[in-house]
């Protein structure tokens, strides 16, 4: 059995999370509390919603500095890899500061709706375990208006309106703006990836 810790802080789409988990053989525990989360294995920031008041709930529960101090890895889901950014434009909020770059909101144009909701292909550009097994071209499953630009950071791509950050990677501290937990067997390899990694 696998440990990790999904941090509840409230985001919609932490139940799906875990029982994606549960399926892969994990041992998936919920917790907001400070020592639970820095004791894992490995943590999970799921999240759908708006930042502002995902970083406030973080800071209400004392959460910001435990989760900045982590070593071990580390994988934010959705509106939780966007959170991992140093900043939003989505109401101008700090946030974690754990990947580098803004969160910027989509453009919509002729053909290009935001927020940008479906399936689209992801498109690796750099090595990573997060991504082994996952072809160029495999689709996943997005739902988002805000997206993190292209930058050092991006594992993998995908375009709406222009090229977006669909994976990110810093050190031992990842992300995925596609769900994973909704997004079959191009999910559940990515999170069974994350399981693999070496924990702390």
């Amino acid at each position: 059995m696998t440990e990790v810790v999904l941090i509840d802080w409230g985001g919609g789409n932490i139940g799906s999370v875990r029982y994606a988990l549960e399926r892969l053989g994990a041992r998936a525990v919920l917790s907001a509390d400070a020592a639970t989360i820095s004791a894992a294995q490995r943590v999970i920031l799921p999240g759908v919603g708006a930042a502002p008041p995902a970083m406030a709930r973080l800071r209400e529960l004392g959460l910001v500095e435990p989760i900045r101090r982590l070593r071990q890895p580390l994988l934010g889901i959705c509106l939780g890899m966007q959170l991992l950014y140093e900043s939003s434009d989505e109401g101008d909020v700090e946030c974690l500061g754990l990947l580098p770059g803004r969160i910027v909101r989509m453009t919509s144009g002729p053909g290009v709706r935001v927020p940008h909701m479906g399936w689209n292909q992801l498109q690796p550009s750099q090595p990573t375990g997060l991504l082994d097994g996952i072809d160029a071209g495999a689709h996943a499953y997005f739902v988002h208006s805000y997206a993190a630009p292209l930058s050092a950071a991006t594992l993998a791509s995908s375009d709406h309106g222009g090229g977006f950050t669909a994976v990110a990677g810093h050190g031992r501290c990842f992300g995925a703006q596609f769900h994973p937990e909704r997004s079959a067997a191009v999910g559940q390899r990515l999170l069974a990836n994350f399981l693999a990694m070496e924990a702390a």
